[in-house]
């Protein structure tokens, strides 16, 4: 027996087995800190499309899509851009007490035709041409009116962003709000809106939270590196006209550049979220072997100081890849509105420029996988 402990080929095969376990572990402790084996996505809600067009509706007959979301008293709220033939772009309003189903009011609950401004690029001379046509109206087929909004809720107010949309010329970002109060009762006093950039501008938003006692107003996430994002601190938001000092950040006129999977930067998508880790916001990008087809990525902001981006996903958490997102106008998922329910984070997006949507991911774990990038 003796003998056969000190055979020398006995010794290798045992120190092989040890070594081969030992890899292993490794290997799955790697596996799993780093989670290759699938991708952290967005998983579409099987109930989608949650919101279509309405034929019966007059104002949102063509489209509803690009939502706005928040949450009050347990309910998911969504306030939609809405279409209907004459092509003005207004708001609808929904809500769901799942987050999956949703109700609606067959009316819209604010609107600005801005008709003088609006004359001074569309003469009425052409019936056809005030009126809602996918072709020569790409702005989601419409030629006028309030588009994209993001929504907050902050100090007992509901704070609305949007698009003010006259022409590719006359694109500027707006700002109205309501009281709780009035909004729970449905009575729609929205204050007057304000313009807050006299430049060609769009999908400004707001944070839902002050940052040292400061309103933060996030006009752009594009920069040089990809390292910073571009914020604007207020005092107040009873804001009376266009903000100063406001460096342009026209998306259709950035530059194109390299960063994680895409070439070229639209937008910020949705107001930021605070969690632990950090500021969550998701945003348009476009891959370079995809051109024409807009795609959701996500970036954390730092909390303590929001202009600086900590952690971005190296991959689309969101492609349009589905019939409602390629039904009029191919390759848009365009998510404007998120909330956290439970667990879970749900991300409201139009499809198509004409269906709202929905998808959920687990908050944490599209955290963590953010911060292991």
């Amino acid at each position: 027996m003796g003998a056969l402990n000190n055979n020398p080929n006995n010794f290798w095969p045992v120190v092989l087995f040890f070594l081969a376990i030992f890899a292993l572990a490794f290997f799955y402790h790697w596996l799993t800190r780093k989670k290759i084996s699938a991708p952290v996505i967005l998983l579409r809600l099987p109930e989608n499309p949650i919101l279509s067009p309405v034929k019966e509706h007059w104002w949102e007959s063509e489209a509803v899509f690009n939502p706005a979301a928040f949450v009050d008293d347990g309910k998911v709220h969504l306030f939609y851009r809405a279409l209907g033939r004459d092509g003005i772009s207004r708001i609808g309003y929904a809500w769901s007490t799942d987050g999956l189903h949703f109700e609606r009011l067959s009316y819209p609950v604010f609107s600005a035709e801005n008709v003088q401004e609006v004359k001074s690029h569309f003469p009425y001379t052409s019936p056809v041409r005030l009126s809602y046509d996918t072709v020569n109206n790409p702005s989601g087929g419409g030629w006028g009116g309030l588009e994209d909004p993001r929504a907050i809720k902050i100090d007992g107010r509901i704070y609305l962003t949007f698009n003010a949309f006259n022409g590719w010329e006359s694109m500027r970002v707006g700002l109205t709000s309501i009281s709780e109060e009035d909004f729970k009762n449905k009575n729609w006093n929205w204050r007057k809106f304000v313009y807050l950039t006299d430049e060609r501008n769009k999908n400004w938003m707001f944070f839902p939270d002050k940052i040292n006692d400061k309103f933060a107003l996030l006009h752009s996430i594009y920069s040089e590196n990809g390292e910073r994002v571009q914020i604007k601190y207020l005092d107040s938001l009873h804001i009376h006209g266009p903000l100063q000092n406001l460096k342009s950040a026209d998306p259709h006129r950035l530059k194109d550049q390299k960063i994680a999977w895409h070439y070229r930067i639209r937008s910020a998508g949705t107001p930021p979220l605070r969690t632990k880790y950090g500021w969550l916001v998701l945003y348009h990008a476009m891959d370079p072997n995809e051109p024409s087809r807009y795609k959701v990525g996500a970036l954390l902001l730092d909390l303590a100081s929001p202009t600086k981006v900590i952690a971005r996903s190296d991959h689309p958490i969101l492609e349009p890849d589905m019939w409602y997102e390629n039904d009029w106008k191919p390759g848009i998922v365009y998510a404007s509105g998120a909330v956290v329910l439970g667990e879970d984070l749900m991300v409201y997006y139009g499809g198509g420029d004409k269906y709202v949507a929905g998808a959920k991911v687990n908050l944490e774990l599209l955290i963590k996988s953010l911060m292991r990038q």
